[in-house]
């Protein structure tokens, strides 16, 4: 019975391609199909989305790095200003300490002349003074021999003496002073 089973089997079958059945043909077309479609769905709902992010962070990425570059160059030409200032800066505080080092020598020279005139002056006032003293010690010599000429003549006029003999006293008197000192 085994046999004419499988020959009943074999005899009512249609033919087969390489010994496939056509519903196993109709089944696995039908299966890659519905690969093909779920392929297509999970392509549009997971891949191209998964895509996107991806393609996303690569632009963020490109422009972070774009980003860091401009900054980068940015930070160089600051540093490259700032260097400049710097150098600027110190040239501009060497001139200014050169200016001032010139107006210290000017202003030293300016005062040592200005003591040399204050100087010159107190020497002159010195010479002036000495020489109104000299004059003043010279009009007192001459008040003093005036006092002398005086108690001179007091004497005289007590020894009611004539008039050559007084002549003759003051010319004693003047050489007993000195000639110069009645001059100066």
């Amino acid at each position: 019975m085994n046999i004419d089973l499988n020959m009943l089997l074999t005899e009512t079958m249609e033919p087969r391609l390489f010994g496939l059945d056509l519903q196993l043909l109709f089944d696995s077309g039908l299966t890659l199909l519905a690969v093909f479609v779920l392929f297509l769905v999970l392509s549009y709902n997971l891949f191209n989305p998964a895509r996107k992010i991806l393609e996303g962070r690569s632009e963020r990425i490109k422009n972070d790095l774009d980003s860091a570059a401009k900054d980068k160059e940015e930070a160089a030409k600051l540093k490259e200003e700032y260097e400049a200032k710097l150098k600027e800066a110190d040239k501009e505080a060497e001139r200014i300490l050169a200016e001032a080092r010139k107006r210290g020598l000017a202003n030293e020279e300016r005062i040592c002349e200005e003591a040399k005139k204050d100087a010159a002056g107190i020497i002159e006032r010195a010479k002036a003074e000495a020489e109104l003293e000299k004059k003043k010690a010279g009009d007192e010599v001459k008040q003093e021999m005036i006092n002398v000429a005086s108690l001179m003549a007091a004497k005289v006029v007590a020894k009611n003496i004539d008039t050559t003999i007084q002549d003759e006293l003051v010319e004693d008197t003047l050489k007993a002073i000195g000639e110069s000192t009645w001059q100066s």
